[in-house]
């Protein structure tokens, strides 16, 4: 029977007190599976310790998890990635459950669902962290139509075309948000599988800055959904435009109506101004909206090209 090329992707920043029981649990979760670790700039010898229990380390001198990932997915080819945290909060004997989905052909992205099953809620002792993970998932179904379960997990699994035609924007912590939407907008074959979760160990601290990196995973969020819906986006802001409009016009339309003069003139250029605002908003918007399913279908094809190399 044939073996899956399986690549598990750790990777790690000032991760030596967990490193070395990370790597050994995939190891002998899937002793098939090439195990590397992308030092980014650590200080505490991680590299060290995961090249002696036997992982492939290369260093990303780039610092952001965002640029790490990026590198990872240029240098390895596999058949299925799986992406994990060096930090020993994943349970290395569900990475199976994760890979199913695609072993099966179910599925293009496998995300790991620490909510579902309450561990997350139970282990996490960091404050706001859970409400910042929920107010994610409710902007990403408000905007992008799709319930996840749990968005900023670091579990994940994914097979070779969904890796390779994946365009990494952000540079840090946003890399999460990043691979959920994109899968969403293009249209990946999503499954969420409930997994355990356990916090960090006493001595091993997390590197995510509660407000600063949420600050960032929101803006990521409307960037993205700039770029991919712009027609959504600009609509929303002709509406907007048109609403102060109104509001500044209706005054003056209805003095006028009643003693035919227009007193407030600079009322009335404003109002015409934010409507024709509102107007350039909304051509922008079918303009950028022309250009995006262009670029949409020039990916298509290049899925395509990529499932063809694959076969």
């Amino acid at each position: 029977m044939h073996s899956p090329d399986i690549a598990v992707l750790i990777p790690c920043y000032n991760e030596a007190l967990t490193i070395a029981k990370v790597v050994d649990d995939f190891k002998e979760e899937l002793p098939e599976a090439s195990i590397y670790v992308y030092d980014n700039n650590s200080s505490d010898g991680t590299g060290d310790i995961a090249r002696s229990h036997g992982a492939i380390v290369r260093l990303e001198p780039r610092q952001g998890k965002g640029n790490v990932v990026r590198q990872m997915l240029r240098d390895i080819d596999a058949e299925y990635y799986v992406m994990i945290d060096g930090d020993d909060t994943y349970p290395a004997d569900q990475v199976k459950n994760l890979l199913q989905p695609l072993f099966d052909g179910g599925a293009d992205h496998v995300v790991g669902d620490r909510l579902s099953n309450g561990t997350y809620g139970e282990e996490n002792k960091r404050a706001f962290h859970g409400f910042g993970n929920d107010l994610v998932r409710w902007l990403i179904k408000v905007l992008y139509g799709f319930d996840f379960h749990d968005v900023m997990t670091g579990y994940r699994a994914f097979n070779r075309a969904f890796a390779k035609t994946l365009p990494v924007l952000s540079p840090g912590f946003e890399i999460e948000t990043e691979l959920s939407i994109h899968a969403v907008d293009k249209r990946w074959r999503i499954a969420q599988v409930p997994i355990d979760y356990r916090d960090r160990p006493e001595g091993s601290e997390s590197k995510l800055n509660t407000f600063s990196d949420g600050i960032k995973v929101l803006r990521m969020i409307f960037t993205l959904f700039k770029d991919y819906k712009p027609l959504g986006f600009f609509s929303i802001l002709a509406l907007l435009c048109l609403l102060i409009g109104l509001c500044f016009g209706f005054p003056v339309i209805f003095e006028f109506m009643s003693t035919g003069l227009v007193p407030r003139l600079p009322t009335a250029i404003l109002a015409v101004a934010f409507c024709g605002l509102a107007a350039l908003f909304l051509v922008c918007g079918l303009i950028l909206d022309t250009v995006v399913k262009g670029h949409r279908r020039d990916w298509e094809l290049r899925v395509i090209e990529t499932y063809d190399s694959i076969k």
